[in-house]
């Protein structure tokens, strides 16, 4: 039995790689919550989860208080009894985000411990699909960025022979969003996949009229359009346009992923492993989706998701967006547009412990 010895949460903060804006907010920051875990059999296992500029000390409080003190003395192989008991000790804030931040780190630590135990890496773990899944790209797609600045991001992705890219969307007039879509389309051809986010940042009337507009550049999803708790708006959405509707980084629950599906509010799961709790209920979402014969390209957390995507028949993208590398020694492989999941056991992830250190905070 590989029995807890000890564990300890602690928060880091990082500064963005580049600068990040969407329809309603910028990415300030990442406050990034660790957990680690240390078994009787010498292993150490470390889990993370994060936030874009707030909310990460009530994380950390929510380990440090109530979650970590729970593990003590547990098998760490029962990665599912140990996350059931520590949601059903949380209910009073479940369900939320601060809760699923808080166990995604407590789970993503025992993953990484069951990997490294098995001498695997966790893309195989988790399913072993295959190794590769395509990549597209968002860092070249931000919304202050004018319509010259994102054809130059498009065509040297295109170049780069990535098989998409994201822009956001979400400008005062929607006639301005469609240039600026239609200029990069016109850049990079009908060979690539161009996705949009909105960011949450609609009505339901609005995004059915900006929907019927971006038609004519044959986008591959739409993103966000709406707030994620209008699922009835989600539906009128996807009824009314011929667009992939994508949704999932601000769903915490399973259920919330059901409801979604059961209604054919989602053409696209972009389940987030932090926000949804961790790797367990992940991997549940995803297989939620391939019942429905749905897609699954997570959102952010590129270093993690990029096994996640490979474990399952259903990953179709892993979003490019580097934010780990000031405290990480190496980078996620990626050749011929293709991102690749390490073979390193455990989730693979390369932490510079020493950065790490100098960047803790609280």
């Amino acid at each position: 039995m590989p029995a807890i010895t000890g564990a300890r949460a602690y928060l880091v903060d990082l500064e963005v790689e580049t600068v990040r804006t969407d329809a309603v907010q910028s990415f300030i920051k990442q406050e990034t919550v660790f957990v680690e875990v240390d078994t009787n059999d010498g292993l150490t296992g470390i889990g993370y989860a994060y936030t874009i500029g707030t909310g990460g000390r009530a994380v950390l409080s929510m380990l440090r208080d109530h979650l970590v003190p729970r593990l003590a003395g547990q098998d760490a192989a029962h990665i599912e009894g140990i996350w059931t008991d520590l949601f059903a000790s949380t209910r009073a804030t479940t369900v939320g985000a601060i809760t699923s931040l808080a166990l995604a780190a407590v789970d993503t630590a025992l993953w990484d411990l069951k990997a490294k135990r098995a001498a695997s890496p966790l893309w195989e773990v988790a399913g072993g699909f295959r190794q590769d899944v395509p990549l597209y790209d968002t860092e070249g797609g931000w919304l202050h960025l004018t319509t010259d600045e994102l054809v130059a991001g498009a065509v040297a992705s295109h170049d780069a022979g990535w098989g998409g890219l994201k822009l956001k969307v979400g400008k005062p007039s929607h006639r301005e969003d469609l240039e600026r879509l239609a200029a990069v389309r016109a850049a990079v051809g009908d060979r690539m996949d161009i996705m949009v986010d909105a960011n949450q940042s609609m009505t339901s009337a609005e995004a059915i009229r900006r929907a019927k507009a971006f038609e004519a550049v044959d986008l591959f999803w739409l993103e966000e359009p709406l707030p994620a708790d209008d699922v009835t708006g989600h539906v009128r959405l996807a009824r009314a346009t011929s667009i992939p509707i994508a949704v999932g980084e601000s769903m915490y629950s399973i259920a919330q992923f059901r409801e979604y599906l059961e209604r054919g509010a989602a053409s696209i799961v972009q389940v987030d492993v932090a926000r949804v709790g961790g790797i367990t209920p992940w991997l549940k979402v995803a297989h939620l989706a391939e019942a429905f014969n749905v897609a699954v390209c997570p959102h952010f957390l590129m270093e993690l998701h990029v096994s996640l995507a490979a474990a399952v028949p259903n990953g179709r993208y892993v979003e490019h967006i580097p934010q780990l590398r000031a405290i990480t020694r190496s980078e996620m492989v990626i050749r011929d547009g293709r991102a690749f999941a390490p073979e390193t056991p455990g989730l693979g992830i390369d932490w510079d412990l020493d950065a790490i250190e100098d960047r803790r905070v609280g």
